[in-house]
């Protein structure tokens, strides 16, 4: 996955279950590996290092998130509070686009899986299994067709930034009450 990181230049990646690592806290990214047992730590230093490519101007990111992904609560309250902060942080890189699609509305798509589409010319989807690679121009295609179709549900720019901090204030809220 690194490699594909590193050597595609639009990278678009549909996430509606979980948050995937190149935009994770060190705390979800520990967490998405805790039901793996060992020690972890290689393992997140090296995802917290892929990071770095999203600050490559030479490359343009989309990234879009369902609002459960943003919230799925693999983490405490205040650390989804925190990943949510980076998210929203993230959003404002300038090659960067960030967008999440609310659970409130209307979607005519059900989405199936986590996929990822690089350059137009390779889609992969994450199953329980592992990841399927596809590569031939109808099945890519078929996979920016569905993108699109989710791209224009989501909230961008500081529509985006504003769901995401009404969605950590409530987090801040529920980690105080559970503290009082």
């Amino acid at each position: 996955m690194a490699s594909l990181e590193r050597t595609s230049t639009e990278p678009r990646h549909f996430l509606p279950t979980m948050i995937t690592g190149l935009l994770s806290t060190p705390a979800y990214v520990n967490a998405s590996l805790a039901q793996i047992p060992g020690d972890h730590s290689r393992v997140i230093a090296k995802k917290l290092e892929r990071q770095a490519v999203l600050r490559d101007v030479t490359k343009s990111f989309t990234f879009v998130l369902t609002e459960q992904a943003c919230l799925w609560p693999l983490v405490p309250a205040q650390a989804i509070a925190t990943q949510l902060d980076h998210l929203a942080s993230v959003s404002r890189l300038p090659n960067v686009r960030l967008g999440v699609i609310p659970l409130a509305g209307h979607m005519p798509k059900a989405p199936m899986n986590v996929f990822t589409v690089y350059d137009a010319s390779l889609a992969t989807v994450e199953v329980a299994a592992g990841v399927l690679v596809f590569n031939r121009p109808h099945d890519v295609q078929e996979y920016l067709d569905t993108f699109r179709t989710f791209e224009n549900y989501a909230l961008w720019g500081e529509d985006a930034r504003a769901a995401l901090h009404e969605w950590t204030s409530r987090h801040r809220e529920t980690s105080q009450d559970l503290c009082r």
